[in-house]
């Protein structure tokens, strides 16, 4: 398992700026609250799936399986 962020440069740098703004919370939600909070917790779980390959909600990481 590896996780890292997307090869595009323009995604992750917009969603940095909008983790910048929202201190940290997941830009691409309305709420701020720990389930939100960046790496967000829907991720969290993703990533503890074994048969979970892919992006995160707002596309600046990818957990891939090898």
């Amino acid at each position: 398992m590896a996780i890292k962020l997307n090869e595009d440069k323009e995604i992750v740098a917009r969603i940095r700026e909008g983790l910048k703004k929202k201190d940290g919370y997941c830009p691409c939600r309305l709420q701020k609250t720990e389930d939100n909070k960046c790496m967000c917790k829907e991720f969290r779980e993703q990533i503890a799936d074994p048969d979970f390959e892919g992006y995160c909600h707002c596309l600046l990481y990818y957990k891939s399986k090898d």
